[in-house]
């Protein structure tokens, strides 16, 4: 992500005074403000003004951003220190939701600062009401005009994981055991005293295991719900589990119900025709290689993935001619022997 220099965006030197901050804000918010500018950047330049005063404009956010030390160029590729890391979960405060995954507008490098400063971010906003009636533009919503909701919306606490599965797995009626990490608000912490059970950062970090269940049908890049298993806002709230479909298997190509796999057959074997034993997803099963295969699928009916609906697609055995690693001193001269019928 890119470092922004908040100084800069407001126009004040880096030893500025909070009154000196606040009157650069007050300038630049009625010169930007989307009411009154209509110009297509002022939108995108009223939220990074609106962004360098939520941090500026309080004292904790301040001291915070000024750690980082004062040689960042704006623009400069930026790496959160350890334990700034932005942390995707709500809080919620005296009735009032805050997202901190996308933190209401706010960039990703605001984020990864100051992703864990609830109170900072309730108060700024008590601020932010009181200065817009001041300049005569009340109701105007901090973070370019967006509104906070007084409930989080049920999405915020979903959570969408990817499910590598193989053809077994859409095949098999058998739940599958599946881990996956949640990070989400700490439901011990009290205010004003140190939590043992998260160390005092706000944040629990947990590997949970989860039955699922694979549908008949479901393919590449579907989803499956699970109701409940995602975050929680702290107000028994919780949301959902999604795990997206992902096809990963290095025996057979998936399409929708049919199958594609590959069965290696020897020159003889394709000149002579044989009989291969193959296994398949039904069981083991014989199938006949016809005289002078050169290449080629055989379409075997009803050996793919359960559908929907019932009954099954279609198994493609491809036929694919290989050279043995290790020939015999007498298999060499009888290729030799072969070899001038070809001339």
């Amino acid at each position: 992500m890119q470092y922004k220099d908040y100084y800069e965006i407001l126009g004040v030197k880096r030893e500025a005074t909070d009154a000196e901050v606040k009157s650069a804000y007050r300038k630049l918010a009625r010169k930007f403000h989307p009411d009154v500018n209509k110009t297509k950047e002022a939108e995108q330049k009223f939220k990074d003004i609106n962004e360098a005063y939520e941090v500026l404009g309080d004292k904790e956010k301040r001291q915070r951003y000024d750690s980082l030390g004062a040689n960042w160029q704006n623009g400069a590729n930026f790496t959160p220190p350890p334990g700034y890391e932005n942390f995707n979960f709500n809080f919620n405060q005296n009735g009032q939701a805050f997202d901190f995954g996308n933190m209401g507008g706010f960039s990703d490098f605001f984020g990864s600062l100051f992703g864990d400063m609830m109170s900072g971010a309730s108060s700024s906003r008590k601020r932010e009401r009181t200065f817009y009636d001041d300049i005569g533009l009340g109701g105007m919503n901090f973070g370019g005009g967006r509104k906070q909701s007084a409930q989080p919306k049920s999405e915020d606490l979903d959570i969408t994981q990817t499910l590598n599965v193989t053809a077994k797995d859409l095949f098999d009626d058998k739940p599958l055991n599946v881990n996956f990490k949640i990070v989400e608000k700490c439901p011990h912490c009290k205010p004003g005293s140190f939590c043992p059970n998260c160390g005092g950062t706000g944040i629990i970090s947990e590997t949970r295991t989860v039955k699922v269940s694979i549908p008949k049908g479901v393919g590449q890049d579907k989803k499956i719900r699970l109701k409940g298993e995602g975050k929680s806002d702290g107000r028994g709230q919780k949301g959902d589990l999604y795990f997206k479909i992902n096809i990963k298997d290095s025996e057979y190509e998936v399409d929708g119900y049919n199958l594609t796999k590959e069965v290696e057959v020897t020159p003889s074997q394709a000149v002579l025709g044989c009989k291969k034993d193959i296994q398949t997803l039904h069981g083991k099963i014989g199938i006949k290689i016809p005289k002078g295969t050169a290449s080629g699928t055989l379409r075997l009916k009803e050996l793919g993935l359960p559908k929907k609906d019932g009954g099954y697609g279609d198994l493609n055995a491809k036929i694919k001619i290989v050279i043995p690693n290790k020939l015999t001193d007498k298999q060499i001269e009888l290729y030799k022997k072969l070899a001038e019928f070809d001339k």
